[in-house]
């Protein structure tokens, strides 16, 4: 497996900075955090995306993926949803990113939510296809496991449109990594590690010195010969006064290896 780290982590930095992190502590890829407020977001000019990406090539670091906020199963008219996921598709493809993250978004009791994201992210994802990009659905807010998110991925039936796990709401959901693998392994695109404080109090920690079962969900990924990508996203942006992450980018990944050992 890859290892890779998101840019919700290290809020505004710009990409150079971004760049000497992951190459001084060993990730192979960056996980762009696709918000207005960061350096690289749909808005950038194609000078500005040609610009980024052979900086990420000059490094030798990949781009993982364009963490975007589209809400698939929110209200609304779909044309400026399915209009929003081909600007970070766009945005994906320029920067050599194989992959687009997508939020569920559907609000309580909305009994359509289902149907309205595979319908969205069926109609993205000829689009995706054309692009040679993957839109993925993350395990979060409304469809927060992975039996949660295979209501939707499997209407859509498109290779173009998959999963993203993200550990925390998986368990929260109170799905066991062994669960969350059942369901998503034919849709998965990579994982999202992180640790947190507890289940009231997801205050991000180091690796390892929380409570996600994150060696479970390793040795389940490593059991069954994955050998995609895993991100730390460490929630800096939500958390101002949590620990800085580039003093804990290092040990982070010394964690992941050893897991990675463990389970091999």
């Amino acid at each position: 497996m890859k290892l890779a780290f998101s840019t919700l982590g290290v809020p505004g930095l710009p990409v150079p900075e971004v760049l000497a992190l992951a190459s001084a502590h060993g990730y192979h890829g960056v996980e762009l955090r696709a918000h207005p407020e960061e350096p690289v977001n749909p808005g950038l000019g194609p000078d500005e995306r040609a610009a980024t990406a052979a900086a990420f090539e000059a490094a030798g670091v990949e781009v993982l993926g364009v963490a975007g906020y589209v809400q698939v199963a929110a209200g609304g008219d779909d044309a400026a949803v399915i209009e929003e996921i081909r600007t970070l598709i766009d945005l994906a493809k320029d920067l050599g990113a194989p992959y687009v993250r997508v939020f569920p978004g559907a609000v309580d009791g909305q009994e359509d939510a289902d149907a309205v994201a595979a319908r969205r992210l069926g109609t993205a994802a000829e689009y995706a296809a054309d692009h040679g990009v993957r839109i993925l659905l993350e395990t979060h807010d409304s469809h927060r496991t992975g039996a949660d998110a295979i209501r939707v991925l499997g209407p859509v039936g498109h290779r173009n449109v998959g999963a993203l796990w993200d550990v925390m709401h998986t368990w929260l959901g109170g799905e066991q990594p062994q669960e969350t693998y059942a369901a998503l392994s034919p849709y998965l695109g990579y994982v999202q590690v992180k640790d947190i404080v507890s289940a009231q109090d997801t205050t991000p920690l180091a690796l390892g010195a929380g409570v996600l079962p994150l060696a479970e969900c390793v040795e389940v990924l490593s059991r069954h010969g994955w050998d995609g990508w895993l991100c730390w996203e460490y929630e800096k942006r939500w958390y101002p006064d949590a620990e800085p992450l580039a003093g804990l980018l290092g040990r982070g990944r010394e964690h992941l290896s050893r897991l990675l050992n463990d389970s091999a």
